[in-house]
């Protein structure tokens, strides 16, 4: 794919591709980290179950696929390879694998796409609210894989895919007042706070608010232009500084 049209499917560091059955043992993963539970969903905590990673993966018990209802964006989230090995003979693709799990086995490898970090996707919605052309994001990212930046790549990710590629006017999330740091990073993204239902959530014995967080098309599209802005200053600076005087 040329330059002028760079693969959608890419961001700087990370590859995404749709959820396949084999993928189960990432949901397994999600479902089974108490943290990651509790900052996902205002259900009570429990024990997880096969059926819970089931749900996850399919966005909802079986009913929840039919209809009119639909998800714009489900994909795995994955960190390349260091070195590429799909296209290594099939024992040494598999000695590499088998190495690779031997020093991490917490890791969920693909030969193709790499190491698993995550899952990105949006809400379901119908078919006869698609006028509204809006959609409401949620990320889980692997406990291994927090802290790395890897969260704001892939929002940034949906976002381009939402406002360029799918033509949407708005994007929300949604995060829990106890999880500040969520919020404080969907902020920088460029998020504004748009809705608080207030002492909404129980949780850990205290009462929390809500909040829904949301960017506009014309918002994202001036931080774009200001991020283009900032890459040519810059550009003009390393050519002020490193040019040669004659």
């Amino acid at each position: 794919m040329s330059s002028k049209y760079p693969n959608p499917w890419r961001s700087p560091r990370l590859h995404y591709r749709a959820i396949r059955p084999c993928d189960k043992p990432i949901f397994l993963a999600l479902t089974t980290d108490p943290a990651m539970y509790m900052a996902s969903t205002h259900a009570t905590l429990k024990l997880p179950t096969e059926q819970d990673a089931d749900e996850n993966m399919h966005q909802g018990p079986p009913s929840a696929g039919e209809g009119n209802s639909e998800s714009l964006l489900q994909a795995i989230i994955w960190r390349p390879h260091d070195t590429p090995i799909a296209s290594l003979p099939l024992e040494q693709k598999e000695a590499v694998l088998e190495e690779m799990k031997r020093v991490n086995p917490a890791q969920i490898l693909d030969p193709e796409y790499g190491v698993a970090v995550g899952h990105i996707h949006s809400a379901p919605s119908s078919l006869h609210e698609a006028h509204h052309r809006t959609m409401e994001i949620a990320l889980d990212i692997l406990p291994a894989y927090q802290g790395k930046g890897y969260g704001s790549e892939a929002i940034n990710w949906a976002l381009d895919f939402g406002f360029r590629r799918a033509g949407l006017h708005s994007v929300r999330l949604r995060a829990f007042g106890w999880n500040k740091g969520a919020i404080r990073l969907y902020e920088r993204l460029g998020f504004v706070v748009e809705g608080r239902e207030r002492e909404a959530v129980w949780f850990e014995g205290e009462w929390w608010d809500s909040f829904t967080l949301g960017m506009l098309d014309r918002e994202w599209r001036a931080r774009e232009a200001g991020k283009q802005e900032e890459a040519e200053f810059g550009h003009m600076d390393e050519e002020a500084q490193f040019g040669h005087v004659e």
